[in-house]
């Protein structure tokens, strides 16, 4: 019984833990407005010391380009924008530097009731969330450096200023220009592709100057201190900086940023910002070449931002030839398998923490079950059945045991009648009798046992996957990563641990009884807090976990009256 009682601790601590973080998430102080709900128009000014927001340290093999004094101006705006619009992204490139400042997804919704505005993922309204990229000329003595190739501060030039995907085209080329002083040309061009979220980035150099030209490319994002994500688990959910290193995926807070700067050589790598459901991530287009990542923080006119970046090997140009550079970005959901598909560990963003063992199958599991049923709620529950199938000879085996023990209850009892003041005596007597009995006191934990780290795990499953965003099952349950609205699934829960208290046996301390009988009670308030399908889940459980276990206790009364007769 201590072994029991200790588990019930145990599992109450970790709910309790849980809820405090998602009542302390519901009753905060709102947070200002975010990205989502600016307007729709051109971005304001933002200010950075163009010489700190380069990246510093040279490409492999290269020497560290010199940055003259006339480029380091205090300030520097977007400038004019280029509107871009496809059947996924909506989103303005600025003509100087030719950065992504403002993206919105229109096939994500803010929320449930403001469905037709996007959720905004870049902006550059102050702190500024941009994705920048530009390239750094290698050192030649006697040569300004500026004037041969463009950095994110450079003046391009477009042909349009809004470019729209055709109905029926996979392409959207969107090229922008820049010349240098000594005839060096430039043409960094977007390529958009129809249902995608990333965007190709190339550089084509046309060196037309009278000497050869070396410059490496560089990307990367620039972020303000985040803010309070809104959402009910949304505070839960990592919102920093991340980078791969072609082996593992790490993390990089932005607190870190200033003491343990990012400063490595790898291959196959990418760097991103993450937060509750999006990305926005660099990437190479080859996963052979070697490229530095990097990370900086500059404080610049009373604001903090934060850079992580990569830059890629020098191109060599001779003088009347060309050449090119590139890479790809993207800004969009944690869709796990678009981005396992796009970049070698980039899936690795949705990330289910220590629990990713069993995350990782259940969502594979789950999304299987969705693609045939066409509904995540159903797909939950067919998703709790299989479960419950997969452990059914254990649970069976947990059952037996704890029908025995109701049947012996009656003797449990008495001895606690005739040894009411020697525990140790009491202890011996019982465990006696469970040898006689041939019962396993601890059999009746399994089934909270196996249960507790699959409900953890279908909880980051929630938290973490951007598919189960808004999505309904039935009736007032329109999203299932929130908490039902009228608190239906968490009763029905309430019930059901009820009926299956019943079904125990009862327990022997007079303390352990009141606690079982408030235990319904306490769970359906913590689980008032939780997302519906997991509440949906641990519902389904029950109703199975019942049906077992009172075929098993029949079986075994029936037994024992046969056995009397």
């Amino acid at each position: 019984m201590e072994s029991q009682r200790s588990l019930l601790l145990i599992t109450l601590a970790f709910l309790g833990f849980m809820i405090w973080q998602a009542w302390m998430q519901d009753h905060a102080p709102a947070p200002t407005e975010q990205a989502t709900t600016q307007q729709a128009q051109a971005p304001s000014a933002v200010t950075s010391e163009s010489g700190k927001d380069l990246p510093t340290a040279a490409a492999p093999g290269a020497e560290p380009a010199a940055i003259s004094q006339q480029n380091q101006a205090a300030t520097f705006d977007v400038g004019a924008t280029i509107h871009v619009v496809t059947d996924v992204l909506d989103l303005k490139i600025s003509t100087k530097g030719g950065d992504l400042v403002d993206v919105k997804l229109p096939t994500y919704p803010v929320s449930l009731e403001r469905k037709d505005e996007p959720f905004q993922l870049l902006h550059a309204d102050p702190p500024p969330y941009i994705a920048q990229s530009g390239l750094i000329h290698d050192r030649i003595d006697g040569v300004d450096v500026n004037k041969r190739a463009p950095t994110h501060h450079a003046q391009f030039v477009a042909e349009n200023s809004s470019y729209v995907l055709a109905d029926g085209a996979e392409k959207l080329l969107v090229p922008l220009t820049w010349v240098g002083e000594d005839g060096v040309k430039v043409t960094k061009a977007y390529t958009f592709t129809r249902g995608k979220f990333y965007v190709d980035v190339d550089y084509k150099v046309e060196n037309q100057s009278a000497t050869d030209w070396s410059a490496g490319a560089y990307m990367q994002l620039r972020h303000g201190p985040p803010k309070p994500q809104a959402g009910m688990f949304g505070a839960q959910s990592y919102n920093g900086a991340a980078y791969y290193d072609g082996e593992a995926y790490h993390k990089l807070p932005f607190d870190d940023m200033e003491e343990e700067p990012l400063d490595m050589t790898v291959k196959s790598g990418w760097v991103a910002i993450l937060q509750h459901y999006f990305i926005s991530a660099w990437m190479p287009q080859s996963t052979e070449m070697d490229n530095q990542l990097y990370s900086k923080v500059i404080h610049d006119a009373g604001q903090t931002a934060y850079l992580v970046g990569m830059r890629s090997p020098s191109v060599s140009i001779p003088a009347g030839q060309s050449g090119e550079l590139g890479a790809r970005v993207y800004v969009g959901p944690k869709l796990q398998k678009e981005l396992e598909k796009l970049y070698p560990g980039l899936e690795l963003t949705s990330d289910y923490g220590i629990f990713t063992i069993f995350a990782k199958p259940l969502f594979w599991m789950l999304d299987k079950i969705h693609a045939v049923v066409g509904n995540w709620g159903w797909a939950i529950i067919l998703l709790t059945i299989l479960i419950k199938l997969a452990f059914f000879k254990l649970s069976a085996t947990s059952y037996r045991s704890m029908a025995k023990m109701k049947k012996v209850a009656p003797k449990l009892a008495s001895i606690k009648e005739r040894y009411p003041d020697d525990k140790q005596r009491q202890q011996q007597a019982m465990m006696e009798l469970y040898k006689t009995e041939k019962i396993n006191p601890l059999g009746g934990c399994l089934p909270i046992l196996i249960q507790i780290p699959v409900f953890i795990a279908l909880f980051w499953v929630l938290q973490e996957s951007v598919e189960l965003r808004q999505a309904p099952w039935i009736l007032w349950i329109k999203d299932l990563s929130l908490k039902d609205p009228y608190y239906v699934l968490p009763l029905l829960m309430g019930i059901s641990m009820f009926l299956q208290n019943k079904l125990n046996p009862p327990q022997p301390d007079p303390m352990m009884q009141k606690v079982m009988m408030t235990m319904p009670i306490v769970f359906t308030v913590f689980f008032a807090f939780f997302p519906s399908g997991l509440v949906l889940y641990w519902v389904v459980n029950n109703v199975l976990s019942i049906a077992q276990q009172w075929y098993i206790t029949r079986g075994i009364e029936q037994e024992a009256e046969k056995a009397r007769r």
